[in-house]
Formats: C-alpha cells, sequence, structure tokens
C-alpha cells in the first residue's frame, strides 16, 4: 500500500517516529476501505519522493490503531496531519490535490 519513501507507523511507535522525529513528518491517516484514501495514496508516494530527506511520511491504519486517530480528533478521512517539533502544525482533511498538500508542507518547512 506504501510507496518506498513512505512508512507505516502505529500506536506503539508514533511517539518515537513521528512526535519525536528531528524532521517535520506527514501522516497519512487511512482505511483499507476508504475509496478517497485509495485515490490519495499516489498523491501522498509523490509527495514522499519529492521531499525525500526534508519530510518524513508516514501512514497509519485507523483501524488497526485507534488510540492516535482519537488523540488528534481524527474524524474524516483520509486525514494529513504535519507534525513539527511533535505538535501538529498543518491538517489536511479529504482529498485535496498535490498542490494544497505542497503549500502546507512548504508553509512548515520554510
Amino acid at each position: 500500500m506504501a510507496g518506498q519513501f513512505v512508512t507505516e507507523v502505529n500506536d506503539a511507535n508514533f511517539e518515537k517516529d513521528v512526535l519525536q522525529s528531528a524532521e517535520p513528518v506527514m501522516v497519512d491517516f487511512w482505511a483499507a476501505w476508504c475509496g478517497p484514501c485509495r485515490a490519495l495514496a499516489p498523491v501522498v508516494d509523490e509527495v514522499a519522493t519529492h521531499y525525500q530527506g526534508k519530510l518524513k511520511v508516514m501512514k497509519m491504519d485507523v483501524d488497526s490503531n485507534t488510540a492516535t486517530p482519537m488523540r488528534y480528533g481524527i474524524r474524516g478521512i483520509p486525514a494529513l496531519l504535519i507534525f513539527k517539533d511533535g505538535k501538529v502544525a498543518e491538517q489536511i482533511v479529504g482529498f485535496v490535490p498535490k498542490d494544497t498538500i505542497d503549500k502546507s508542507v512548504n508553509k512548515v518547512l520554510a
């Protein structure tokens, strides 16, 4: 499901891999049954490839991991949260074009 530069994250390793990351992290909250999530997956892969070395990109399956989505109030998926210094810097909900994601990523990386 995930591209070459996209890694899976779960409730157990979220703290270490996302919140304690030295570089910004974009987490894609998704589920296998979600059509818009599947449509967004190639866009997320493109973003991961484009910002490789500047931004970590991870995916979290909301069906297998419930604690983290609940903690961040994820009610609709797909949801993209961009974390910087352990805090949510940007949040995008729903299927959006790549340039919308690019704008949010560039704000965080600026």
